[in-house]
């Protein structure tokens, strides 16, 4: 089976990367171990995150440190097995977390962020997918005024820089837009031009059926080992060997482990997240997406049910589940949402972030190899900038000008 370009990975970077390589007329195949958004894309909190134009850093400040320690927190948990297999990765996530440094990633990093709504409305609307999208933002609550304070300050600064756009709203106007809310709310952060999804894996799902119509294929296979073939590269699969001109390396949380036989190693690390849906009190709801961002999850109201989410928990990517982190979620988030019914599932769902120290990803050639594309490494933003990196990786591919500067996303930048 030969194929100009082959697209290993079908989560929302793989799916956009190949959508736009279809679109531009290539013979792509798309390849993966489920179908398409089953995955990390599946799993994620629904939101394509307009406003976040900054990355997640690591704490720096003793307290927040010492805070940690005891490994009961929502936002951060640890497994020690995990602090020790990415020490070195962790080490240089904090120090790319100092001010100075930090203010030079930002607006590198928001360069992607700004095309995210842009580029996902085409797909959208190429998929017929517009009633899981939901226009009417979300809601960061915060339960410390001097946090709201903070970020409000912080969003004038990036409406100011990098358009975006918001309100803030005092305990009142929280009130009024989520009555179900419990009380001793300081206010929120309205967050209002990013947009929610119904249901993340089904977008993505979506986006592959248009990447069909455009002419593309899917093979839902087991990817072994590869090889350069002559110009080209070799697949080798549990469906059976693959050629490809072009091969695009999408695997998110895995692509890391994955790259090292062809001789790349890069400080890759994973940030694992749990979600569990619940249904909701007779006559009680939530209208918009909430971050409880003093306590760092997110309840989502899906079309599965009420999506609760937690934060990071810093494991090795196969480790056994720890279902703590999201039990102590549960409780904090019935103390928010008093409504929040029984679950619905008998097992939490268990997915993993890919992330890079310098909070950045990887989108471009190989330095090594020639017809060998990365574009993995995009930590909590992977959903939001999907289709952006499909763009921008497919622009490379051409050798048309690329929509922003390529250069802080270079693989040989470690």
């Amino acid at each position: 089976m030969s194929r100009q370009t082959v697209v290993l990975g079908a989560g929302m970077v793989g799916v956009s990367i190949a959508w736009h390589l279809a679109r531009r007329g290539r013979s792509v195949l798309l390849v993966d171990r489920l179908p398409p958004g089953r995955e990390t894309s599946y799993g994620n909190g629904g939101l394509i995150q307009r406003e976040a134009v900054r990355p997640y850093t690591f704490p720096r400040e003793l307290g927040k440190l010492l805070d940690s320690l005891p490994n009961r927190r929502v936002d951060i948990r640890y497994q020690w097995s995990g602090v020790l297999q990415f020490a070195g990765p962790l080490l240089g996530y904090w120090r790319h977390s100092a001010p100075r440094r930090y203010a030079r990633i930002v607006p590198e990093y928001a360069s992607l962020i700004a095309l995210s709504t842009q580029e996902h409305a085409p797909m959208i609307e190429a998929a017929g997918a517009g009633e899981l999208i939901g226009k009417e933002g979300w809601l960061e609550v915060h339960r410390s005024q001097a946090e709201l304070d903070r970020r409000a300050l912080e969003a004038e600064d990036s409406a100011r820089r990098f358009g975006v756009t918001y309100d803030v709203l005092d305990g009142r106007g929280l009130a009024h837009k989520e009555p179900a809310l419990g009380g001793g709310l300081a206010g929120a952060v309205h967050w209002t031009n990013s947009w929610s999804v119904a249901d993340p894996g089904g977008l993505v799902a979506a986006y592959a059926r248009s990447f069909q119509q455009l002419g593309g294929e899917i093979l839902q296979a087991e990817v072994g080992s590869v090889s350069q073939a002559g110009a080209g590269w070799h697949v080798d699969t549990d469906r059976g060997g693959l050629e490809a001109g072009d091969l695009v390396v999408a695997l998110g949380p895995w692509a890391g482990a994955w790259l090292r036989d062809l001789g790349y190693h890069l400080p890759t690390f994973v940030k694992r997240g749990y979600h569990m849906h619940y249904g909701a009190a007779e006559e009680q709801r939530i209208n918009h997406w909430l971050a409880d961002a003093d306590i760092g999850y997110i309840l989502a109201p899906m079309r599965a049910g009420i999506r609760l989410t937690t934060g990071a928990e810093l494991a090795p990517l196969d480790a056994p589940p720890a279902h703590d982190q999201l039990a102590a979620a549960e409780r904090r988030a019935r103390e928010l949402f008093p409504g929040l019914g029984q679950r619905l599932e008998e097992q939490p769902w268990k997915g993993a972030r890919p992330c890079l120290p310098d909070m950045k990803p990887v989108i471009g050639p190989a330095p090594q190899h020639a017809g060998l594309w990365f574009a993995f490494g995009h930590g909590h933003q992977g959903f939001t900038m999907g289709p952006a990196t499909g763009r921008v990786l497919s622009e490379m591919m051409e050798g048309e000008p690329t929509a922003v500067d390529m250069e802080p996303f270079r693989a040989d930048r470690f």
